[in-house]
């Protein structure tokens, strides 16, 4: 039986990484960051992964950037250290070899066979070990705390400062907040980065669930909690040790940080877009257009002079706050948006279905670009929409934004008319139109058939119009039928398409509106409008109100008291018990009575009369 010879040979040597150094100090990173019982340990070993693949020598941490899993800290830490080593060993010391003493620490020790471990025994034997003592079954948790200039670390860090300042009212609107969290954060809080969905305002529900903010009332009001003023304060201590003027958040286990003490992020700039064409005239973003109005001279608003930059946020309370200078949220330069009649679906749907799709057909045969969507007051109102243009590998469009002209219609038939004064649904509609935050209320009256079979005499209704229009301001357009009505909503488009179509639209919040400067002129090249969004949230008629609405509403079921005189009273009682204690105050009946007569009300400052004081 033949024996085939053997084959001598050897093993085919596996490549050493040409970067050992590097090889070296991720390794070393890891294992502190296992040692802890950090996540970090899973980041820096896909660093090593893709470092042990790559076949060539690298200079300096900042080549490892086109490696995968090698972001801007890792390539900083792995700078930072190569300094120190340059420092202490020479700037011509190697660094694609080491030392024979001085191999990569593994994660863990294995003893060679035959080798003792432990110190011996006197009688030269190995001493016995220790019972290894057994680690308890939990996990250590850390306090969460948000990086710097992130849009968490920004919202904090803004509402601690709102609550030291003086007079503060314990929280801030969404608008607020946004306006004073920006120049603390790098993201933007209304516009997402493209392909992504999320902004930075995104963080605030973490912050919500993690017990750090609180968000009460409709509108949201944002404050901090016990926890969240406790985090925000160290925030802005450690900021202003280190005398930076986004401060600096506290520093995480596990996660290493530079010679200045700023915590790097590991992973950013792993997956970065490329910035966006600015020459294209599309719409300007929210973060550029805040910072062109903040260097700006004049300004958009009400107020003027030179704006505060980012670094001017750290303003002390003494200082008296400056003139109201708007910044918008966003802007539509001209050419980026499309004139919109928005139509509410009440006037599409139920009762007559015919005559309602008759209004409809109208609108569609005049060509007439309009949209059916709920609107929480008024019947038809106008839009500016942002023109959206599709991004490739995306199956949906971009939400389009959209900013709401100053004009609103509520629709009346005379039958309809007759119906909402006698349940009281007419005075009340009137009140909700004017508190919308649109300056242009517009009552469409249709005439239907003869007014002699109504409830009330057709005299009546037409003074209820004279009224609508003289005392409470609106205009009034009758229509005899609603053909008419469609042509009339035609023209108003048109003319808005092209007052508007020339016009810069900057926009604003509904707690923003009172302060903004919008009266608007067929001339003037721009215009501040509100979002629909807050439009249309504020208008909602069954909401949470506030102490002062709910006395409105009270004090306007008296017979005699209107919303002008609701709105003068609560101008000096703004609540029940003040209004009540000052009955009591009052010395005899006489005096009871003639309490309210010397209220001012209304756009010609009338007194109250002395009957609707009585009352």
């Amino acid at each position: 039986m033949s024996v085939e010879p053997v084959k001598f040979g050897r093993k085919r040597p596996v490549p050493k990484s040409p970067n050992p150094l590097f090889l070296k100090w991720l390794t070393e990173l890891r294992d502190v960051a296992a040692e802890k019982g950090t996540k970090m340990q899973f980041v820096y070993q896909k660093a090593i992964s893709s470092l042990n693949k790559y076949p060539l020598p690298l200079k300096n941490g900042k080549e490892a950037k086109i490696l995968q899993n090698f972001g801007d800290g890792i390539c900083k830490i792995l700078d930072d250290k190569l300094a120190q080593y340059y420092a202490e060993n020479g700037p011509d010391a190697p660094i694609h070899s080491l030392n024979e003493g001085d191999p990569p620490k593994l994660r863990r020790s294995k003893t060679p066979p035959g080798a003792t471990r432990g110190p011996l025994s006197p009688e030269g034997q190995p001493a016995p070990e220790p019972a290894p003592c057994k680690r308890v079954g939990f996990k250590k948790t850390r306090d969460y705390v948000p990086q710097k200039r992130s849009g968490g670390y920004a919202v904090l860090v803004t509402l601690y400062r709102d609550h030291q300042r003086a007079g503060s009212r314990g929280f801030m609107t969404k608008a607020e907040l946004q306006r004073e969290a920006q120049p603390l954060c790098d993201k933007s809080f209304t516009v997402s980065d493209p392909g992504s969905k999320y902004t930075a305002w995104s963080s605030v529900s973490t912050l919500i669930q993690k017990d750090l903010l609180l968000k009460t009332n409709s509108p949201a009001r944002y404050s901090l909690t016990e926890k969240g003023l406790e985090l925000a304060e160290k925030l802005e201590e450690r900021g202003a040790e280190q005398g930076q003027p986004g401060g600096a958040p506290a520093s995480l286990p596990g996660v290493p940080e530079n010679k200045g003490g700023e915590i790097l992020d590991l992973t950013e700039g792993e997956e970065e877009e490329p910035p966006e064409d600015k020459g294209k005239g599309g719409p300007v973003p929210a973060d550029e257009a805040r910072g062109d109005w903040r260097r700006g001279e004049g300004g958009w608003g009400s107020g003027s002079g030179n704006g505060p930059d980012a670094a001017g946020s750290q303003a002390s309370s003494e200082r008296p706050p400056p003139a109201y200078r708007h910044v918008p949220g966003f802007v539509l330069s001209p050419g980026t948006f499309d004139i919109v009649l928005c139509v509410d679906f009440i006037e599409t749907t139920g009762g007559s279905s015919g005559r309602k799709q008759e209004l409809v057909t109208e609108l569609r045969k005049n060509g007439v670009d309009f949209d059916v969507r709920k609107l929480n007051v008024g019947d038809f109102l106008w839009t500016a929409r942002e023109r959206v243009r599709y991004i490739p590998g995306q199956l949906r469009a971009p939400q389009a934004r959209e900013l709401v002209l100053d004009y609103i219609v509520e629709r009346k038939r005379m039958d309809d008319l007759c119906g909402s004064i006698i349940d009281g649904r007419f005075r009340e509609q009137k009140f909700r139109l004017k508190r919308c935050g649109l300056k242009k209320p517009i009552y469409l009256v249709e005439d239907y058939g003869s007014a002699q079979h109504l409830s009330i005499p057709e005299s009546t209704l037409l003074q209820a119009v004279v009224n609508t229009q003289v005392v409470d301001g609106f205009f009034i357009k009758r229509t005899r039928d609603v053909r008419e009505s469609a042509a009339y909503l035609t023209v108003m488009t048109r003319y808005l398409q092209s007052m508007f179509m020339n016009k810069t639209l900057l926009s604003c919040t509904k707690e923003e509106e009172p302060l903004c400067d919008r009266a608007s002129s067929p001339a003037s090249s721009s215009c501040i409008l509100m979002s629909f969004g807050e439009f249309n949230e504020g208008a909602v008629k069954n909401k949470a109100q506030t102490v002062r609405e709910l006395l409105a509403r009270q004090l306007m079921q008296i017979s005699g008291i209107s919303g002008d005189k609701a709105a003068a009273i609560l101008g000096k009682y703004s609540t029940l018990t003040s209004l009540l204690q000052a009955y009591e105050e009052c010395p005899t009946v006489e005096a009871r009575e003639k309490l309210l007569s010397g209220i001012k009300y209304g756009k010609l400052q009338r007194y109250h009369s002395h009957g609707a004081a009585h009352r």
